[in-house]
């Protein structure tokens, strides 16, 4: 069993879309996202660098505007689907919660906000609450927990993966830009 940590930040004030910069343990990057505004068909792509000239990781909307939607994870090094990640429209009303799918799109886990006392709380008067994620695979062993940061200028998520023997890491990173992207906009 290994442990891998990252840290995804998300500048708050930028222009037209999102920035992603993905680091290490010891802070050094590893990668950057941009994310482009306007999107009917959100089309993320993860790079090695804010140069853009080696992409790693594709997350791809399966459909325009969804409430529900379901993204899917292409490692573009070879093309291959890593997994797809499904929110889960009406239950993400009172606690977000997403499923992580394996390729062929059968169960993987469940990734879910720390508990709905919480997440009421969050969305009504104490916005300044930090978003805690834990994922959980489909016997309820925890695979990684996701954890945002208070910080007014930058959106902030650690991510920590506890066990890369039974998911892949690219997998979860993929998450943890997706829940600062699309939680984010709440």
């Amino acid at each position: 069993m290994s442990n891998t940590e990252f840290t995804i930040r998300r500048k708050v004030f930028t222009l037209f879309g999102a920035k992603f910069h993905v680091f290490d343990q010891s802070g050094g990057l590893i990668g950057f996202s941009r994310q482009k505004a306007f999107r009917l068909k959100e089309d993320i792509r993860f790079y090695t660098d804010e140069s853009m000239s080696c992409e790693l990781l594709a997350i791809l909307a399966r459909q325009v505007i969804d409430f529900g939607a379901s993204y899917d994870v292409i490692d573009s090094s070879d093309g291959q689907k890593v997994g797809a990640l499904r929110r889960k429209g009406f239950r993400s009303l009172v606690r977000d919660e997403w499923h992580v799918l394996d390729p062929a799109d059968r169960p993987l886990g469940v990734i879910r906000e720390d508990s709905v006392l919480a997440a009421l709380l969050r969305r009504s008067i104490l916005r300044i609450l930090p978003q805690n994620f834990h994922l959980a695979d489909v016997s309820g062993n925890r695979l990684a927990e996701l954890r945002t940061h208070f910080n007014p200028f930058v959106h902030r998520l650690t991510v920590s993966v506890n066990n890369q023997d039974a998911i892949d890491p690219l997998l979860v990173l993929a998450a943890g830009i997706l829940l600062l992207a699309i939680e984010g906009r709440q």
